[in-house]
């Protein structure tokens, strides 16, 4: 989450006006993140969150992830649901943008994560996975591997980054070209969140009380999903991987959805493929910074570090994982 439009108290009027939820008692800017704006709205009739969805978001996209919310929290999932407006319209436009009013979850998000956190991460991941079996929208990943060489050409073109060394630049490209050549085509796939990292989920007393930011959702190899939380959730502040955290995670998964072979031997190049991601988008992002954002920019250096880990990982075993006992 992030600001990068506000919206007047005029704006904010004229929204609140083709909704029920009474007058408006306050409305602050959150943040952080990096797509949308985002605002904690008070109103007569509670809490929620506004979203102005920025130019980097397809408005066509939208109803996917609007429908995703509504779909999973009527199957019991503990994601937010979209707010109707009086038509019954989940989407709209304020501030010049399109816009959504969503229901404000109870909980906070996890900064010292256990592994206690990890395993129940991983039963919420496979359960999000299991509950979005039967939607019914679909929406492709444009951030997976046919997505990632424009994002490489657009940052490295010209040598436009004197911050990065060439051999940085020369040590991605082959990484890149060797996921190219050797990415699965034929796992399991399904509805994943695709940014599920620990500010995106809440925990209340230790429960896990909701998933949000479904706004990278999309179609892909399910044990990709799983793929980004191994690296946003199993690696300490100085670089180094938990692996006690790793292997409650995948055996959190494994207690609600069972991994088959062909996935777990994939495990590793999937984990390679999500830190590349990261590292391009963080930097496009470093480099495409948007002047008088209420965020900062991510360093790209630290998705660097695993994609060093994961080249070096033969095996789930790795990451924690018994063979034995799969």
């Amino acid at each position: 989450m992030a600001v990068y439009t506000d919206i007047s108290d005029e704006e904010l009027d004229d929204l609140l006006a083709r909704y029920d939820v009474g007058e408006v008692l306050s409305c602050k800017g959150i943040a952080e993140g990096v797509e949308n704006s985002n605002f904690l709205l008070h109103t007569e009739a509670g809490y929620y969150i506004l979203t102005l969805y920025e130019k980097r978001v397809n408005r066509d996209d939208l109803p996917f992830f609007l429908g995703l919310m509504e779909h999973l929290a009527a199957k019991g999932f503990v994601s937010p649901t979209p707010v109707p407006t009086r038509e019954g319209k989940t989407l709209t436009e304020a501030a010049g943008r399109p816009a959504a009013i969503i229901q404000f979850l109870e909980g906070r998000s996890i900064k010292r994560i256990t592994p206690d956190h990890c395993q129940k991460l991983g039963q919420t991941l496979a359960r999000l996975h299991v509950t979005a079996g039967d939607f019914t929208l679909t929406r492709r990943n444009t951030l997976s591997i046919d997505g990632w060489r424009p994002l490489f050409e657009s940052c490295f073109q010209d040598g436009r980054i004197p911050a990065i060394p060439p051999a940085e630049a020369d040590e991605i490209a082959a990484e890149l070209a060797h996921l190219e050549q050797n990415w699965p085509t034929d796992l399991p796939s399904g509805v994943i969140h695709a940014d599920l990292f620990p500010d995106n989920i809440f925990f209340l007393k230790e429960t896990v009380s909701g998933v949000i930011d479904y706004y990278f959702a999309c179609n892909d190899f399910l044990a990709y999903d799983l793929a980004i939380c191994l690296n946003a959730w199993c690696f300490e502040n100085d670089g180094s991987f938990n692996i006690t955290k790793a292997r409650r995670l995948l055996n959190g998964y494994q207690s609600v959805r069972q991994l088959t072979d062909r996935e777990l031997e994939a495990l590793p190049l999937l984990c390679q493929g999500a830190a590349l991601r990261f590292y391009l988008t963080r930097l496009y992002d470093w480099i495409n910074q948007v002047e008088g954002a209420l965020v900062k920019p991510k360093d790209p250096g630290e998705y660097l570090k695993k994609i060093r880990f994961h080249k070096d990982v033969a095996s789930v075993v790795a990451y924690g994982f018994d063979l034995d006992r799969a």
